[in-house]
């Protein structure tokens, strides 16, 4: 092969794995994080982890994506090491679709049927339709159908390309005599690890060696260890992504290792001492890319068959091997917080639509944390305990921690290649989060005012008592709304936040002026104006960030970004507002009194 055969043979490799690389790109947007949230959620029953592992590798196109998110899920604590046995072992048999799809380039015969089926007729017209779709089409399924077309097509452009490249090699004896010595097992399963560990793809390297065998020099006697190195060769993606990752974690990783290894040694040992015996005679044929997929998709199922009994001990053997400290004990109990940030793993940073999903999760359980500090803070006023005010101290030190690893994962993940629906939700989340943060330092606020109400031993009037607890449910009622459209994102909901906060408006006005009558009747102290003018304000702030988040969820849904504007807009749109309003206005009268404000209209 001469200088120009090497360079095509090189750009056929390119265009290969980029497109391998767009189309499980395209399938995993499609998906919009479904495929792997199943993996999560469906993995009680071993026998449904296997079909699952199958199932989503074979959409996403990476047995290695599929073992690297699930060594996320055991990291972060979602799943456990038990469950994830199953998935991959899944994920082994799923990997072998590519290598059958990439098989269809060894269709031979003349009928038209057949020709259909060939890529080189069926891919042009995928690319054709791929390209109009991402160019000529908002609809962003269609963007993501298109890419994968695209993807598809480039991938079997690459692999036409490789197998013309390498078919001069037929004739070189150096080549032929190489490929020889890759027929010793040992030489031939080191070889295929090597380059699958390299490329870190095991359908990538499979598909290099089904291109190589459009050379006619690859005999089954040669192809059968290099397939076998290549699934031990694709372990190094997830042993990769445990380092640095909790024990378990590191488990899985081992888990796949072993899988895979005792796999390896138990088919070579059987088949060559079979062979040895009985002397298979399609060892010495040459071999083809719909042989090389039978060998490659027999091995995986044939392990997943021997090894699934065995699940529990591969289980205790990554154990054994990655063992336990005393200290360590309390790591096997993952608190609330831990699994919370753990959902947040970098690794499905690569699968864009399960990090939003996961960032979801994570700040609805911040802005419940910021409910319970506001509510916990609320009783204080009237019933101070020092151990609920510890509690909403720790709470608000946890939300203050929520806010800047979540932040910090959402810049990272603002990055990545995000559907416009995934886009949405990311920015709603980047912009809510602030004000969860800011309710719990608001809740903090009122915890001190309640705490040097109970060190000085004051308390308000019965009256002031009243009026503050009507302000109290409202505030309560705000928040609540808030953070159920914030988990919904149920924009009819939303609507109804904005009348609720004029009213609040209303309340904090009245509230004031209340007092000032009562100070100038002396029934209250100036003292306790103060403390109660501060309560009032922080109510009324707290009103106002729910405000900021339902807004953020219209703004967001509905394109509108000049907020001043969409504000007069949602107050003129209809009655709905001013029907809200009064009805929100009934339920949070204050009780009569010598001095009243006019309410707005």
């Amino acid at each position: 092969m001469d200088f120009f055969g090497i360079l095509t043979m090189v750009g056929g490799l390119a265009l290969f794995l980029y497109g391998m690389d767009a189309m499980g790109q395209g399938l995993s947007k499609l998906s919009g994080g479904r495929m792997e949230r199943l993996l999560e959620k469906l993995t009680s029953k071993k026998i449904m982890a296997v079909l699952l592992g199958a199932g989503v590798t074979a959409v996403i196109q990476s047995s290695s994506a599929t073992t690297v998110m699930v060594v996320g899920f055991v990291n972060s604590g979602i799943m456990k090491l038990s469950q994830a046995v199953g998935i991959i072992m899944g994920a082994n048999i799923g990997t072998t679709v590519t290598s059958w799809l990439l098989s269809l380039t060894g269709i031979e015969g003349e009928s038209f049927f057949l020709q259909l089926l060939k890529p080189s007729t069926f891919s042009p017209i995928l690319a054709v339709i791929g390209v109009f779709f991402i160019m000529f089409t908002k609809d962003e399924k269609k963007k993501d159908v298109g890419l994968i077309f695209v993807g598809f097509a480039i991938l079997m452009t690459g692999m036409d390309t490789m197998s013309g490249a390498v078919k001069p090699l037929a004739e070189n004896k150096s080549f032929t005599s190489m490929l020889t010595m890759f027929s010793n097992p040992i030489l031939g399963m080191v070889a295929g690890a090597v380059l699958t560990a390299v490329i870190q793809s095991s359908s990538a390297s499979v598909g290099i060696l089904q291109a190589l065998c459009a050379t006619g020099a690859v005999g089954y006697s040669t192809a059968i260890p290099i397939i076998m190195g290549q699934n031990i060769g694709t372990c190094i993606t997830a042993i990769m992504s445990s380092i640095g990752a909790s024990k378990n974690a590191k488990r899985a990783a081992a888990v796949h290792l072993y899988f895979n290894l005792i796999g390896t040694i138990l088919f070579m040992v059987v088949f060559y001492a079979v062979n040895a015996v009985v002397h298979f005679s399609f060892m010495g044929w040459a071999a083809n890319a719909a042989g090389i997929a039978v060998v490659h998709s027999l091995f995986n199922v044939a392990a997943t068959i021997v090894l699934f009994p065995f699940s529990r001990q591969l289980e205790r053997l990554a154990i054994l091997t990655i063992p336990e400290k005393k200290s360590e004990e309390e790591e096997q109990a993952v608190d609330a917080l831990r699994k919370d940030f753990g959902r947040l793993d970098e690794r499905f940073l690569n699968k864009p639509g399960l990090a939003v999903n996961e960032c979801q999760i994570v700040a609805v359980n911040m802005a419940k944390k910021a409910k319970k500090a506001l509510v916990m803070a609320i009783d204080l006023i009237t019933q101070y305990e020092e151990k609920t005010a510890d509690k909403v101290v720790r709470l608000e030190e946890e939300i203050d921690k929520y806010e800047d690893i979540l932040g910090t994962y959402l810049v990272k993940l603002s990055a990545k290649d995000l559907s416009q629906k995934d886009s949405r939700r990311l920015s709603i989340i980047l912009h809510c989060i602030g004000d969860f943060e800011r309710i719990s330092d608001h809740a903090v606020n009122i915890l001190e005012a309640a705490k040097e109400m109970h060190n000085k031993g004051l308390r308000f009037s019965e009256k002031a008592r009243e009026e503050l607890a009507i302000f109290s449910n409202a505030i309560i009622e705000i928040l609540s709304l808030a953070v159920e459209v914030f988990e919904s994102g149920d924009l009819d909901k939303a609507k109804e936040i904005e009348p609720l906060e004029q009213v609040v408006d209303y309340l904090n006005m009245e509230e004031k002026q209340r007092h000032i009558s009562r100070l100038r009747q002396g029934k209250c102290t100036i003292e306790l104006g103060f403390i109660l003018s501060d309560i009032s304000t922080n109510f009324e702030r707290v009103a106002d960030h729910c405000s900021n988040i339902a807004l953020c969820i219209l703004q967001v849904n509905e394109g509108v970004f000049d907020t001043h504007e969409y504000l007069n807009l949602l107050k003129a749109d209809d009655d709905k507002f001013q029907n809200e309003y009064l009805e929100y206005s009934e339920k949070y009268t204050l009780p009569a009194s010598t001095h009243s404000t006019s309410r707005p209209s």
